[in-house]
């Protein structure tokens, strides 16, 4: 009964409950002309709806509440204290489109906060390259920038229908996975709830025609700060995990490698940003996504290339993990492959398309093999999810 209560239930309350506003909150964003317009840098050729982000939202609430019925929870309240300051802000954003200056402050103190009230340092790299615990004048700026690193990375995702709802999917998923095989109830339930209350509003984003809605800066601050509060309950000293880094699985890379695409597609575009002068918030068309969009791959393709990529990592490093490879060497062989998916296939990608060279062909031709909407079953499942 255990995984039912800890995983099954929690995230298929949270699915039933987004399912059942998302129509709701739909209605709402119709009405009041609450939608994201296409323009020169986005993708999408109509206005959409931007406040998914607040179905989801409900969802894991909902899922949330159930798991205090069947057993106490401590500390949940800081927490989604966290997840309604991030949807606050990140929904105003949406709306009336916010200073990056004011969210990139709002989302320090809010990681500071959790991290004061919740006892949660990043405090522990759990022998990678030697190193156990870190003193506390590191640990703290170390959780801050982590922490809204990865809201950040979450968030900058957002740019092809399904891509960060499906990776929000995986990872929480992952996350849920680890934190149940180490008995971290809290996390699991969270985890799990955070899985089903996004799968319903990515079957809309990616199926729905009529019924479609963007997560909003809303949903993916509100992701953002959940992964982000994975990693750190990961990586804390007295982490429940600790029993897998004393069998030799090097957490610090688990965390990176479920995280990978995200982090390293942030760091390529924001560390190009500031070579060439400009805001490393300055919004531009140079994500992984967009140099998959210019290859002729479709939104579904392109989400499905993306979310393989990332879990072609994951799995290599749980190859090198069960056996036997060292901590050091799990990290290495995670930074290594994210590095060549997201550094040096787009650079790669970029010169064949420049040049017009031979390897562009076999790229765009993929592309067309996995345009696979509007056809057969899509089409059905369409129907379905339009209704639903």
């Amino acid at each position: 009964m255990s995984v039912l209560y800890h995983i099954i239930i929690p995230a298929l309350i949270a699915f039933f409950a987004t399912l059942w506003i998302h129509p709701k909150i739909l209605k709402i964003a119709l009405m009041k002309n609450l939608v994201d317009n296409p323009d020169a840098r986005k993708l999408q050729r109509r206005p959409v709806p931007v406040m998914g982000g607040i179905a989801v939202f409900f969802g894991i609430i909902v899922g949330l509440c159930f798991s205090q019925i069947v057993f106490t929870t401590p500390n949940l309240f800081i927490l989604t204290a966290a997840m309604i300051i991030m949807l606050y802000i990140g929904t105003i954003d949406d709306i009336l489109d916010l200073s990056p200056k004011v969210r990139f402050i709002v989302e320090i103190v809010v990681v500071g906060v959790v991290m004061v009230a919740n006892k949660s340092l990043l405090n522990n790299f759990f022998g990678l390259w030697g190193i156990h615990e870190i003193p506390i004048y590191i640990s703290i700026p170390l959780t801050i920038v982590t922490g809204v690193g990865i809201i950040n990375a979450i968030n900058l995702i957002d740019g092809v229908n399904g891509l960060s709802s499906g990776f929000c999917v995986m990872a929480s998923g992952l996350f849920a996975i680890m934190f149940y095989s180490s008995g971290d109830i809290l996390m699991t339930v969270l985890a799990a709830a955070a899985a089903g209350a996004v799968i319903p509003f990515f079957l809309h984003n990616v199926f729905g025609n009529n019924t479609r809605m963007f997560i909003g800066d809303g949903g993916t601050l509100v992701m953002g700060m959940l992964m982000s509060l994975f990693v750190i309950n990961a990586l804390k000293s007295d982490t429940q995990c600790i029993r897998f880094a004393n069998e030799g699985m090097g957490l610090i890379p688990f965390t990176l490698a479920v995280l990978s695409v995200p982090v390293f597609d942030t760091l390529r575009v924001m560390s190009m940003r500031i070579i060439r002068g400009t805001s490393p918030f300055f919004p531009d068309k140079t994500h992984l996504h967009h140099l998959f969009i210019e290859l002729g791959f479709s939104h579904a393709g392109t989400t499905f290339t993306i979310l393989s990529l990332n879990m072609l990592v994951v799995i290599c490093w749980w190859l090198s993990f069960i056996t036997g490879a060292s901590v050091d060497l799990q990290l290495y062989i995670v930074v290594i492959l994210s590095t060549m998916i997201t550094f040096v296939f787009y650079k790669y990608a970029k010169i064949q398309i420049k040049k017009q060279g031979k390897a562009l062909k076999v790229l765009q031709k993929t592309g067309k093999l996995l345009h696979i909407e509007k056809q057969g079953i899509w089409s059905i499942v369409e129907k379905i999810v339009d209704r639903i």
